[in-house]
């Protein structure tokens, strides 16, 4: 097993099957809504690599991982692999387990000693999947099967699991596709290799598949229903280091964003739009969602090789850096068909949204099945948006996130980092981080404080360095937008002095 990125965690989950009068079905748990990592979702029972699941220290290997699943297996659900026969306070074991630290620290020395009289615990490797580069923290998963063994049967405690049920594969997929239930993302790739297949086909399958994926082949990341997310090494703002391309729609398919200049990352999007291809999809447009380098990156390479129109608002067709292929304008409130839903749903569309502010073109979009929402960079789940006057404007940006905050939207899926599916929650987050700013500059004004550099370091002191120069660009935004509304002014004609 390879080492991970030193931002990558490890960890095991487990694929835990029993077999029925009505087929295979697998176990999977609910994570609490409140969690921050996939609240709401369905998963597989599992965790990451813990110190007591470690003997000798250096890279975890399968073994380690096997300890780490067969541990978080029993904490998560109550079922002990391994147990030929019943084990003595297994159910104070396991609350003991789930105990915060140090308490934690007896119930991992009784589970070393329960585990150390117990069989093989039946856990066959299915594959290693790891996180694309769209998140401060990735995962690097091992994930295992396992079946039910006979007598147990799972039990999940409320805490950070809200429930578990076991489902047949098809039932699992079939309700993600009508928009009912929200799935990992690699779950639902092994779900759909499972299904209508033998363990051993599911098996080969698995591997096959994590080796291309280790290879470079775009991840199936899919938080809903027929939008796939495509982080893209791109030169953008840290800590971002990925531009989210979308792949969006089956039957009419768009790409949003097709963002890195990179001939080997235009080369991993332009593999899977020639599958589609293959698969009977057909590739209607490009559309870019504003001008800014780190999103247009392979509008052009994109277009010429499937030779598809280029959609995007005027003021960002002007913009952009090459020409040379069709272009249409996009205008806000344009519909754009889909096609069918992916539950077969007939008439799903694709909405253009003017949302200026961080940028005087900028265009979001609202899918009408899912209701989920395409907001390039009004919004980032990994940090703050910057406005860079003149083409950055503040009450004009502020407009926009109120625009979005009255929309009927489920998941939104931003330009840098991991969808969120409690999407209203963030962008609220975001006003009242504007808000929060305004106010600390206001505060600091009446204090005395004139000079921008005394107040990039007032308002932004809990800002890095290295970030320092790109949040000057948002305080003068600030500045101005005070001004505008006639709450301060320059002193003189010096643009680095503010008065209240």
């Amino acid at each position: 097993m390879q080492a991970p990125h030193p931002k990558v965690r490890v960890a095991a989950a487990v694929l835990l099957t029993r077999e029925t009068g009505a087929g295979r079905e697998v176990y999977l748990v609910e994570r609490s809504p409140e969690l921050r990592f996939f609240g709401g979702y369905w998963a597989c029972p599992g965790g990451v690599v813990e110190a007591a699941d470690q003997a000798g220290g250096g890279e975890p290997g399968i073994e380690v991982l096997a300890r780490c699943a067969r541990r978080e297996l029993f904490e998560e659900t109550g079922v002990l692999l391994g147990a030929a026969a019943p084990v003595a306070g297994r159910e104070a074991l396991r609350e003991a387990l789930l105990l915060p630290e140090p308490q934690r620290a007896a119930g991992r020395r009784c589970w070393d000693q329960v585990v150390g009289g117990l069989q093989e615990p039946g856990l066959v490797p299915v594959a290693t999947l790891t996180m694309p580069a769209f998140a401060p923290v990735r995962y690097q998963t091992q994930f295992f099967h396992a079946a039910l063994p006979p007598g147990e049967e799972p039990t999940v405690l409320p805490g950070e699991l809200r429930g578990g049920r076991f489902w047949r594969p098809r039932d699992v997929l079939a309700e993600w596709r009508t928009g009912r239930l929200l799935v990992v993302p690699p779950v639902l790739f092994l779900l759909e290799l499972l299904q209508g297949r033998s363990r051993e086909e599911f098996l080969a399958h698995a591997a096959a598949e994590a080796a291309a994926l280790g290879q470079g082949k775009l991840h199936p990341v899919y938080f809903t229903p027929g939008i796939l997310l495509a982080p893209l090494r791109t030169d953008t703002i840290p800590p971002a280091t990925t531009t989210n391309c979308l792949l969006v729609g089956e039957e009419e398919v768009y790409v949003i964003d097709p963002a890195s200049p990179d001939a080997e990352e235009q080369e991993r999007l332009c593999a899977t739009l020639e599958e589609w291809r293959a698969a009977g999809r057909h590739l209607a447009g490009v559309i870019a969602t504003h001008h800014h380098q780190d999103h247009v990156g392979a509008v052009a390479e994109v277009s010429r090789r499937y030779r598809l129109p280029v959609l995007a608002h005027p003021l960002t067709l002007a913009r952009l850096p090459e020409k040379g292929f069709a272009e249409r304008p996009l205008h806000d409130g344009e519909v754009l068909p889909l096609g069918a839903a992916p539950d077969g749903t007939s008439g799903w569309q694709l909405q253009a949204l003017h949302t200026p502010g961080h940028d005087r073109g900028h265009l979001a979009f609202l899918e009408s099945r899912y209701r989920a929402a395409i907001v390039g960079d009004l919004v980032s789940t990994l940090s703050t948006i910057v406005i860079q006057p003149p083409e950055g404007h503040l009450a004009t940006y502020l407009a926009s996130l109120r625009r979005l905050l009255e929309l009927p939207f489920t998941t939104l899926y931003p330009a840098h980092g991991p969808a969120a599916c409690a999407g209203h929650d963030l962008v609220r987050h975001y006003l009242r981080h504007r808000q929060e700013r305004e106010d600390s500059l206001v505060t600091a004004l009446r204090s005395g404080q004139s000079r921008l550099e005394d107040l990039l370091a007032s308002v932004y002191s809990d800002v890095s360095a290295e970030l320092l120069p790109l949040a000057a660009h948002s305080l003068r935004a600030g500045l101005e937008k005070l001004e505008e509304e006639g709450r301060v002014q320059r002193v003189g004609q010096d643009a680095f002095k503010w008065r209240s």
